[in-house]
């Protein structure tokens, strides 16, 4: 197979790039890319962005949040994993099989002497540890098979990362997590992480006889098009969420809140303040300016002070007050 090689670490440009290939780059043999992101999680097409994620840890740590365009869960991407890409001519989705397509990195992984197993339906386990998930998208006679290879992995990272915000959870999370996954470079003490992807290509490309498939400057440009218009917007990466209902409590020297609010596309829809809080003035008068801004702390902080002078939420801080809007107790709605 020939490769591709993407366009650095930036995990909005390559996820971009990886859909943008599927759509547009029409191979007539199976092509392949081994590329990393730094710091990011990438959200299954499905899911709720809200729910799969520690907003908090990700704003404190630099980590890119990403919708892909295939189904599956929520994963953690840094420099210690190498992702892979395969875009194959398939005749139609009712052939694609999961474990066929995961056997190519399966036999390259055994090229360099690494024993992995295929478990599960898309999963590749060394001595019972998973090392590698993977997730499909068909479109247009061509599949994109993608997936993750653990070299060395920040697992602690990938726990906080992954909507494990409250401290009395993490440390069993991860002793749970790390009984289950494996990173490679532990079964592989001979080989470090560019041999190790310098093997891979080796062996994906014939023994180095296949290649790279050069993009064009017009290829390269449509790419960077997608990434910019859709792959880095918040509007892909959070307001593709399915509708959800959301609920906090919080007592306060000036008052207990409930905050009960409705989310659709990534903005509120509806919102209720309850509770026992002194405001100077009716909240439901200043209601309106709460629908269809961004279900962000941020959003609802500008909201309230705009209007800190009419004290509806009586001496309550706004800033306190907006933090309850963190999304950490999330129910889905039909």
């Amino acid at each position: 197979m020939q490769f591709i090689n993407y366009l650095g670490q930036d995990a909005y440009t390559n996820i971009a790039m990886d859909s943008w290939l599927l759509y547009n780059l029409k191979p007539t043999e199976p092509v392949f890319a081994l590329w990393q992101n730094k710091r990011a999680v990438i959200v299954g097409r499905n899911q709720n962005t809200f729910a799969e994620i520690n907003q908090e840890y990700i704003d404190n740590h630099d980590v890119q949040v990403v919708r892909r365009v295939s189904g599956g869960g929520a994963v953690y991407h840094d420099e210690g994993n190498i992702c892979f890409t395969f875009f194959v001519p398939v005749e139609n989705s009712g052939s694609v099989n999961f474990k066929k397509f995961v056997k190519p990195m399966y036999d390259a992984l055994h090229a360099v002497g690494i024993n992995a197993e295929i478990t599960g339906r898309n999963d590749l386990e060394v001595e019972g540890k998973k090392v590698s998930g993977n997730a499909q998208r068909y479109a247009g006679g061509y599949l994109m098979h993608h997936g993750t290879l653990l070299w060395d992995t920040d697992v602690e990272a990938m726990i906080r990362s992954l909507n494990v915000s409250d401290e009395k959870f993490v440390s069993k999370a991860a002793k749970s997590v790390r009984t289950r996954v494996g990173n490679i470079k532990d079964f592989a003490p001979n080989l470090d992480l560019n041999t190790f992807i310098e093997k891979l290509k080796y062996y994906l490309t014939d023994e180095g006889k296949d290649g790279e498939l050069v993009l064009t400057d017009e290829q390269l440009a449509g790419i960077k098009e997608w990434r910019d218009n859709q792959f880095s917007t918040w509007e892909w990466n959070y307001g593709e969420s399915p509708k959800f209902e959301f609920s906090n409590h919080a007592k306060f020297t000036g008052g207990g809140i409930d905050v009960q609010v409705n989310v659709e596309h990534g903005k509120i829809a509806d919102v209720n303040f309850l509770g026992d809080f002194l405001g100077v003035r009716d909240w439901r008068d200043i209601k309106s300016q709460f629908i269809g801004i961004e279900f962000t702390p941020e959003a609802v902080l500008e909201i309230l002070e705009k209007n800190k002078e009419g004290q509806y939420f009586g001496t309550i801080d706004n800033n306190e007050l907006a933090q309850m809007f963190k999304a950490d107790q999330l129910t889905e709605s039909n």
